[in-house]
């Protein structure tokens, strides 16, 4: 009998091995094909027909991002938030976005609670993926979106991606085809006349988020964004932490006026994709508070 159960653990054991074996060669060879953008992309003339199912890759199996809102909200990182109380308003939303590793915890009154769907940079995939039970588990529903630069994703990071949905097989996550960040790259050239290359620019995961919004949703209410002319008011605004959740961290307006103006080295251009951000507000039915915008 002894014999007989030791060799059913053994079974068991190799079963079990071979299936995650499986997952993971299933995952690698069917789900991304990460090469090089050969032919140029076309860039239709409105986000809305951009398409969601053939721009965003599964991690795993054959899921497709189809989803569609008829109201979201997204909800920023910004320290604006702090004090709001706006947790309840949020969480009583359609579809709640929010960006990269903003945990919720501690500060749901301000917040909320709801995560529809979490965009996520390359930057932040290990701050999101160490805290599990923060930003991939808490709320099983999540849908988290990762992008990143087609080398660093397909070098590494998918495979860091990849091995944590398999330890958290209820996990729904998607990357960014190399095609559709080729889009993103020309979209800001498009809004602004800039070569994102050339002109030293990153894009800041507001950027992918308020595109990917336009996308899924009909209408969408921006919390804690500030308007591109904030941080050169008269009187200038009093200083806020870059982030809600790091009380010591930069301040807002320093990092945009830094990022802006800096030439060596790349930087996000935060107010001048704010200035778009403005301009897609009555094409595509977005408001901002928290503060306002004029």
């Amino acid at each position: 009998m002894k014999n007989d159960k030791g060799q059913r653990a053994v079974v068991f054991v190799v079963l079990f091995g071979l299936v995650m074996l499986l997952i993971i060669y299933n995952g690698r060879s069917e789900v991304f094909h990460y090469t090089a953008v050969k032919v140029k992309p076309p860039l239709p003339s409105s986000l809305k027909k951009w398409g969601v199912k053939n721009g965003y890759l599964p991690v795993s199996g054959n899921k497709t991002l189809d989803h569609h809102c008829s109201q979201c909200v997204i909800v920023t990182s910004s320290s604006h938030l702090l004090g709001s109380k706006l947790g309840a308003a949020i969480d009583q939303s359609e579809c709640t976005i929010r960006m990269n590793d903003a945990p919720t915890t501690a500060y749901e009154a301000d917040v909320g609670n709801k995560t529809t769907f979490r965009v996520v940079a390359h930057s932040s995939i290990f701050r999101v993926l160490k805290r599990p039970q923060e930003f991939v588990n808490k709320t099983p529903d999540t849908i988290l979106i990762f992008w990143g630069p087609p080398v660093r994703m397909q070098k590494s990071l998918l495979k860091v991606i990849q091995r944590v949905s398999v330890s958290f097989p209820n996990m729904t996550a998607f990357v960014a085809s190399p095609r559709r960040m080729k889009q993103f790259d020309d979209l800001f050239k498009k809004e602004t006349g800039k070569d994102r290359v050339t002109s030293r620019s990153w894009l800041s995961t507001g950027w992918f988020t308020m595109v990917i919004g336009v996308e899924l949703c009909d209408k969408i209410h921006v919390y804690g964004m500030v308007p591109p002319n904030y941080c050169i008011r008269k009187p200038p605004p009093h200083k806020l932490p870059y982030h809600y959740y790091e009380p010591k961290g930069p301040d807002e307006c320093a990092t945009y006026i830094h990022n802006e103006q800096s030439r060596k080295g790349h930087h996000h251009r935060f107010i001048t994709e704010k200035r778009v951000f403005a301009k897609w507000a009555s094409l595509y039915n977005i408001t901002f508070s928290h503060p306002n915008w004029d």
